[in-house]
């Protein structure tokens, strides 16, 4: 006998948000998320994009998972204020993408950094003395100056994070790779040029992507649930009040916590798919 009705799930829009920068935080919580998706076999999900970007490989396992999903579930993605870079790169993980006419999106490129501060160790006098294995062992050392042979080296890493990301824009969105190397160039747009561009289908607010997502799975956009699905709290935040388990929350996790420059220590000299913007501060766990 078939089951007349539909699971509770299988009437619902499930719906994960990825906001501020991308790492390893926010790779783990997407990707369980995903698995919920799977598990409660949601027909459609919202993807809501609100970042500037992250690292290479955290916003490489996303895209995949997506992909993946694709083979089950309707994606539709949504861009908020800013969705660039890995944020784009992560879009292009849905089959269809919404964007406000005024979001700023692009940016798409490869950004790798190092610090160098020979001339301030050198006035404070410090120096340093260094043994290794290979001549490239200490490459981007904050205490000199990039060789030109490693600067050549740098640049063909670079190079190929480009190409993957280029070849993954032109799959996704139908477009030849020339054409998306003439805007894929660091360039930051908004939505309605993104929309002239082909990078995304329609422009729209968060709800207008969310009645597209109910209407391909044949729900009515007007009643269907979105069931977000949200990182698991540690259990004494259960147990505090709201302001309580803020400031709890705060002290233990604020030295991962410290903003953009803490982000530019940890992932100096790795290849960032981010946008960096003046001023930029981003709370959360951070990726690039």
């Amino acid at each position: 006998m078939i089951w007349p009705f539909k699971p509770r799930f299988r009437k619902q829009i499930a719906r994960i948000e990825i906001s501020g920068a991308i790492a390893g935080g926010t790779r783990k919580r997407v990707l369980e998320a995903l698995e919920e998706v799977k598990e409660k076999k949601f027909p459609a999900l919202l993807l809501r994009i609100d970042s500037p970007g992250g690292t290479v490989g955290d916003s490489q396992e996303i895209y995949s998972a997506l992909k993946q999903l694709q083979e089950t579930v309707k994606i539709v993605a949504s861009f908020g204020n800013i969705s660039a870079s890995g944020g784009v790169y992560i879009g292009m993980g849905a089959q269809h993408i919404v964007t406000n006419p005024g979001t700023i999106t692009g940016s798409i490129g490869v950004i790798l950094r190092g610090n160098n501060l020979e001339r301030l160790l050198e006035k404070i006098g410090v120096s340093f003395k260094v043994i290794k294995s290979g001549p490239y062992k200490d490459i981007l050392s904050f205490d000199r100056e990039l060789t030109q042979s490693e600067q050549t080296i740098l640049q063909e890493l670079i190079d190929v994070s480009y190409g993957q990301f280029v070849s993954t824009v032109a799959e996704a969105r139908n477009l030849s790779e020339e054409t998306v190397r003439g805007f894929a160039d660091g360039r930051i747009f908004t939505g309605s040029q993104a929309l002239a561009l082909g990078v995304v289908d329609r422009l729209g607010t968060e709800a207008d992507a969310k009645r597209w997502a109910a209407e391909l799975v044949d729900l009515d956009p007007d009643k269907t649930e979105v069931y977000t699905i949200e990182e698991r709290k540690p259990f004494w935040n259960k147990l505090l009040s709201g302001s309580q388990a803020r400031q709890a929350h705060a002290a233990w996790m604020s030295p991962r916590l410290m903003g953009w420059v803490e982000f530019e220590l940890a992932y100096q000299g790795m290849p960032l798919w981010l946008y960096q913007s003046p001023g930029t501060s981003l709370p959360g766990p951070f990726v690039g």
